[in-house]
């Protein structure tokens, strides 16, 4: 887990092994088995995680039943329902483990500490958060302004990986598109 979340830093920021094991210690270990909920709406979340191993689904489920799914996060994203973590409100996203899942959490408090005492890591986590912003407004502008094959096109470009790893049902629901309607374009 160390050694993933160092290499993983250091694409963006150099640290030497002090920095690494100061940054190291404000990290916590969990892990999951395959169908556990990371977040659950309306628990209050205090974490945001970094997977290690593994493949986790961020959904909202409206009144009616229907998953919405907000976001895939596999080896090396980061995810957890920032809304609730940053707001202190409750969730509104649950999060749960298509996968056995290996994650290292870190308490907002704890970063902001760890921001305060290495300013690398302050840049460490803008840069990844204006990556995360890029990829959303990318998103969205792909459900508002692409049909179906477009979306589509688009996650298979964007993400080979996931669709060898994740159901044709939930990548239909990622995509705004029925299991047939992915059928068809697959």
């Amino acid at each position: 887990m160390k050694e993933v979340l160092r290499k993983h830093i250091e694409e963006i920021v150099p640290l030497t092994d002090d920095q690494f094991d100061i940054v190291f210690s404000y990290f916590k270990p969990k892990k999951l088995k395959k169908k556990d909920f990371l977040v659950k709406q309306g628990d209050s979340v205090n974490c945001e995680y970094f997977v290690v191993n593994g493949l986790v689904k961020a959904f909202y489920t409206d009144d009616e039943g229907k998953d919405h799914i907000m976001q895939f996060a596999m080896e090396n994203w980061w995810v957890t329902d920032y809304q609730a973590l940053l707001h202190k409100t409750p969730a509104q996203l649950d999060i749960d483990c298509l996968e056995d899942t290996k994650l290292l959490c870190i308490t907002l408090e704890d970063k902001d500490k760890l921001c305060a005492s290495l300013h690398k890591m302050e840049y460490f986590f803008r840069k990844k958060s204006n990556s995360g912003y890029v990829a959303l407004q990318r998103r969205i502008l792909s459900l508002l302004n692409n049909d179906a094959k477009e979306r589509y096109e688009q996650f298979m470009s964007l993400y080979p990986s996931l669709y060898q790893r994740v159901s044709k049902t939930l990548i239909a629901a990622y995509l705004g598109v029925t299991r047939e309607t992915l059928s068809r374009l697959a």
